[in-house]
């Protein structure tokens, strides 16, 4: 089998079956594991799939720029932020990641909502400054274009000033075995660090972050208090993150 035949081969079975290893795809072509591996390893270069121990897991198609991805799942994130504003309660103070859900989410917050939302986006900041009963607390740092958020040691040091009931934070891939992950190190640590001071952390992720990778973990599944998907969310797909140890709702 040519190598172009055989790359095509290991995108099919990630689309059909969510996952490579290695060893047994070696045996079943009968060619050595290094070369899987090397096959692996250059589509992983063309962000085609995302390694991991033994094989490859789907590449997260959520690692645009905000541009980008403010033009994918456009009518999901709606209503995910939907139900999003929904778990937010009078008094709460609840910290908001960035990105295009949480966008969303801060759109929807009831007019007359009293709460304390802090977030290190300042595209968030600016949709939260119309909800006059709202305290926006802003963490700064460097800001890193790409995702239009605030990071670096400053952000971390600040977020250890608060303690907030609920975080809702961001991913680019949401997996049962590889966890929540992100596509840069920086957001990561950020991410984390939010995580760390809040009761609770909620996850409302797009159809195209199931299931998939990105190179830099966050935390297990079982990290989270709730994970919201689409309404349109298959069963197979469901059972497969409930088996990460989280709860999976749909935002009808």
């Amino acid at each position: 089998m040519l190598t172009a035949q055989r790359k095509q081969l290991i995108l099919n079975r990630l689309a059909t079956h969510g996952q490579i290893v290695a060893g047994e795809l070696a045996l079943e072509l009968g060619t050595s594991e290094d070369t899987i591996r090397r096959d692996l390893r250059e589509l992983a270069q063309q962000g085609k799939l995302q390694r991991v121990h033994g094989g490859a897991l789907p590449a997260s198609a959520a690692t645009g720029n905000l541009r980008v991805r403010q033009q994918v799942s456009t009518d999901e994130k709606q209503a995910l932020g939907r139900f999003g504003a929904q778990l937010i309660k009078p008094g709460q103070v609840v910290m908001l990641d960035g990105g295009t859900t949480a966008i969303q989410v801060a759109r929807q917050l009831p007019p007359d909502l009293r709460a304390t939302v802090i977030t290190h986006s300042p595209n968030v900041a600016v949709e939260l400054a119309a909800h006059r009963h709202v305290d926006i607390i802003v963490l700064g740092g460097r800001l890193f274009r790409h995702s239009m958020v605030n990071v670096g040691a400053s952000v971390i040091e600040a977020a250890s000033r608060f303690r907030a009931d609920l975080f809702f934070l961001g991913v680019t891939g949401v997996h049962p075995e590889a966890g929540l992950s992100t596509g840069d190190a920086e957001e990561a640590d950020v991410k984390r660090a939010l995580h760390a001071r809040a009761a609770e952390t909620v996850v409302l992720a797009s159809s195209e972050k199931l299931l998939s990778a990105s190179a830099f973990v966050i935390a297990p599944m079982k990290a989270l208090s709730l994970l919201v998907v689409p309404d349109g969310t298959k069963p197979k797909t469901v059972a497969a993150l409930r088996a990460g140890g989280v709860a999976v709702q749909k935002a009808a």
